[in-house]
């Protein structure tokens, strides 16, 4: 398999410490859909990372896709619990994070992609209300409820929630003060200090597997 994206997306690199914990190997390519458009077509007409080239050539995308089929290759190890009410629970902080992320890279496309003069600023400030409320959500359920961070323990909860929280603090700080969710930024340092995401880290690299 081979993993198609840039790991400074929390989408590719949820996806790419998933793979990494259902014991799964893969080969990682960072492309850029902006600056490597024409290579990413070529992969993939649509051009949306993260994408999946399966061991027969047939090419998968969206982040949660791509983890239900790593998923039912690795039946030895669950990401998402088989108890109903783990699972709900799970989904709807999966949901939370996804959310994050969602609303994240929509500031950071209208900043970096739109004209600072046609740049609307009721749609940005809506969207950084929707982002806030995102995290205030997951801050309060991880003050309740706190996610496992070991390679062993860690679910989808975990690994999605770590990666949104990177890559938000990464791309746009000044909208979400860290200080005001010391569940989230604990809770981030442990995840972020596990092998699995030590080996793709948040930026422009590579996926460093062991060879």
């Amino acid at each position: 398999m081979k993993l198609i994206g840039m790991l400074d997306s929390p989408y590719v690199r949820r996806v790419a410490v998933s793979l990494q914990l259902l014991g799964l190997r893969f080969e990682h390519e960072s492309i850029s859909v902006f600056r490597g458009f024409a290579q990413f077509q070529k992969i993939n007409p649509v051009v949306k990372a993260p994408s999946l080239i399966c061991d027969d050539g047939e090419v998968l995308m969206d982040s949660s896709l791509i983890l239900e089929y790593a998923q039912a290759l690795a039946p030895q190890r669950r990401l998402l619990p088989v108890d109903i009410a783990q699972l709900q629970h799970t989904l709807h902080t999966v949901g939370l994070a996804l959310a994050a992320c969602e609303k994240s890279v929509q500031i950071v496309y209208e900043r970096n992609l739109r004209p600072s003069e046609i740049q609307h600023a009721p749609w940005i400030e809506r969207v950084s209300g929707q982002l806030l409320a995102a995290y205030a959500a997951l801050e309060a359920n991880l003050q309740r409820r706190p996610l496992a961070a070991t390679s062993v323990a860690i679910n989808q909860a975990g690994v999605s929630v770590a990666a949104a929280w990177r890559f938000t603090q990464e791309t746009i700080p000044d909208v979400l003060a860290g200080a005001n969710h010391p569940a989230l930024e604990a809770f981030s340092a442990a995840a972020e200090a596990l092998p699995e995401f030590v080996a793709a880290p948040h930026g422009a690299g590579t996926y460093r597997h062991d060879g």
